[in-house]
């Protein structure tokens, strides 16, 4: 029995541990260069080397255990911690539609994005996760849009989104939801 109450100590530590980290506060300031050196701050220095008409960019996930992941990126800054429901729903929509195409151009029918909730992100740039969907993840906590711009967005939360057919299952209501991507 002690030996369970260790563990599961353990468990609690290392959980509080990556909580803290992943809830992280956005100090990066593009006019201020010793804020952009913030680990945090790593995708919005990406995203200011970028030309300034490039709306959407992509990157290689540059995590060694992720070897099959992409990200899409918008070029602006958002306040905070950029969260998608604090975007403009023209940038939005446009984000969510370049990951659903480069997606599809990666992994044909199996293709699969995904945005984590605020409680685990240890990025303050928007991002999405683009990958091929892994096999038996799909439940039945979604809703079907029939585009982009339809797709719904709640402040903190993460959403996954795969094609059925000429639909798309919006997947909401979760926080670690990179996981449903092949790594």
């Amino acid at each position: 029995m002690s030996a369970m109450r260790g563990f599961v100590l353990v468990g609690l530590v290392l959980l509080h541990g990556i909580a803290t980290m992943a809830a992280t506060e956005c100090i990066c300031s593009p006019d201020q260069a010793e804020s952009m050196k913030a680990r945090q701050c790593s995708l919005c220095r990406e995203a200011e080397i970028r030309p300034t008409g490039e709306a959407i960019f992509f990157l290689k996930d540059i995590n060694p255990r992720k070897p099959n992941r992409w990200l899409a990126l918008p070029r602006a800054h958002f306040d905070g911690l950029h969260h998608l429901h604090e975007m403009p729903q023209a940038a939005r929509t446009a984000l969510f539609t370049a990951a659903i195409e480069k997606s599809k151009s990666m992994w044909g029918d199996d293709w699969g994005i995904a945005y984590n909730g605020e409680k685990v992100r240890t990025q303050c740039h928007a991002h999405i996760h683009i990958g091929k969907m892994m096999k038996h993840v799909e439940n039945d906590r979604f809703v079907v849009v029939s585009k982009p711009s339809q797709i719904p967005v709640a402040p903190g939360e993460g959403l996954w989104i795969h094609g059925a057919g000429d639909k798309l299952h919006v997947h909401i209501g979760e926080q670690t939801t990179e996981t449903v991507l092949m790594r």
